[in-house]
């Protein structure tokens, strides 16, 4: 088996994963690369049984019977570590597994201090927890046996929407989903929202290449919640008055460290879908519960307004957004489309490739027959299916555009965003 390396940006929990895996073996190495200590141990030059040993003396422990699990954190600090995982691949010990993990690994490669041994080791993206992950973790069981059963009865309904309206105004960074596990309360968060943010400010600058580039990285983390959901441009970015240059080079750097996806448009109908990246990008935040709490929203938890309506709309396609990347097996973000003519733009919040085609995916509230950008993109492409989310229970009908065109409509609830690849998976046949 390969070594394993977890990426994701800080805080969502790779450390704390790693530390479950590793009950399932006989012992567990662990040692933090932030420490100078634990980091020298790999600047030896020694073979791959001899760092070993000297781990093992340097944690105070004896070598094991069975399989032992020796876990690299912050591994980004240490560019002879990461050349090592090269050597416990090639050089393999017997019941020995290697595990790393680390933030701002990309920016790292982009500057050329590491070289990561391809082919040699497997990757593992970690994202905030899912909707799936926030019911577990806060204890909601039976919403969660519903959500994961193959047909969801009536009676679960509103259940299921009132918490996944605590998850879009709460996130999923799992410091603070256990912290509202404990206090169910959202208004204790506020404190550990802020710290999370100067956390993410004080890691990043560490890597930028100058102090003028540290000062716009600081104003970039500053102005993301302010811009996530929105198509951006990088000229003027958040209210500033720095440059397309300056301000695409900080965001480059924050989507390195995964704080961030630029999610460009595509103006296909049909695949390989590629991004036109000559257009505004849309950008999505890291984690919607840090929107929220960024910049004021998390009152309105408690209001009597459809979710999809919320922030004109915006925040019921972040969440929806956050929901299609936890269900990637890589970081390639999902996909959105446009037609931008005079007087006649249209936009499609996602695009979900499915059997060799795409079915698009609206998170609208209203009738099927105000669907103005899903028609326009129906009647370009001819696909047959379609997806709504909002605020109504799972139903399909038969729909037809303004233009004569029939298609089948799948409406499905907002919670249904953390299952809707399996849902398409299941229920969607495109002719």
């Amino acid at each position: 088996m390969k070594p394993l390396i977890l990426r994701g940006a800080r805080q969502v929990g790779k450390t704390t994963a790693v530390n479950l895996f590793a009950r399932q073996f006989d012992q567990y190495l662990k040692l933090d690369l932030d420490k100078p200590g634990d980091a020298d141990l790999f600047e030896r030059g020694l073979s791959v049984q001899e760092l070993l040993q000297a781990i093992q003396l340097h944690l105070n422990k004896s070598r094991t019977a069975g399989r032992t699990l020796l876990f690299l954190d912050e591994i980004q600090n240490s560019p002879k570590a990461i050349h090592a995982m090269r050597y416990f691949h090639e050089d393999r010990v017997p019941g020995l597994y290697v595990a790393g993990a680390g933030s701002l690994l990309e920016t790292l490669i982009a500057r050329g201090n590491v070289s990561f041994p391809v082919g040699r080791v497997e990757y593992r993206f970690m994202w905030p927890l899912s909707f799936l992950e926030f019911l577990e973790a806060t204890g909601k069981h039976d919403a969660l046996a519903y959500l994961n059963s193959p047909s969801i009865p009536d009676c679960a309904h509103e259940a299921l929407l009132r918490e996944f309206r605590r998850y879009m105004f709460v996130g999923g960074m799992p410091e603070v989903v256990e912290l509202y596990a404990e206090e169910s309360d959202i208004s204790a968060l506020s404190r550990l929202y802020q710290s999370l943010i100067l956390s993410f400010q004080d890691d990043v600058e560490k890597y930028a290449r100058s102090g003028s580039v540290a000062t716009v990285l600081r104003h970039a983390i500053q102005s993301l919640p302010y811009e996530a959901g929105r198509r951006i441009r990088f000229q003027g970015f958040g209210n500033s008055n720095y440059g397309s240059r300056e301000m695409g080079e900080a965001l480059r750097i924050l989507e390195k460290a995964m704080l961030l996806h630029l999610i460009y448009p595509t103006t296909q109908t049909k695949p390989p879908l590629a991004p036109n990246r000559r257009r505004a990008p849309r950008l999505q935040f890291l984690d919607t519960g840090l929107l929220c709490a960024s910049i004021g929203l998390q009152g309105k938890l408690f209001e009597p307004v459809e979710m999809e309506s919320v922030y004109s709309g915006i925040l019921a396609e972040h969440v929806t957004g956050q929901e299609l990347l936890a269900q990637s097996e890589d970081e390639t973000p999902p996909v959105f489309w446009v037609r931008e003519k005079k007087q006649a733009n249209a936009e499609i919040d996602f695009l979900i490739r499915h059997q060799g085609g795409v079915v698009p995916l609206e998170v609208k509230s209203g009738r099927p027959g105000s669907l103005r950008s899903l028609h326009t993109f129906i009647e370009k492409s001819g696909v047959n299916t379609a997806i709504r989310l909002y605020s109504g229970e799972l139903h399909v009908q038969e729909a037809t555009t303004p233009g004569g065109i029939p298609y089948t409509l799948h409406n499905l609830p907002l919670y249904m965003a953390s299952r809707v690849y399996d849902y398409v998976n299941e229920n969607v046949r495109l002719i």
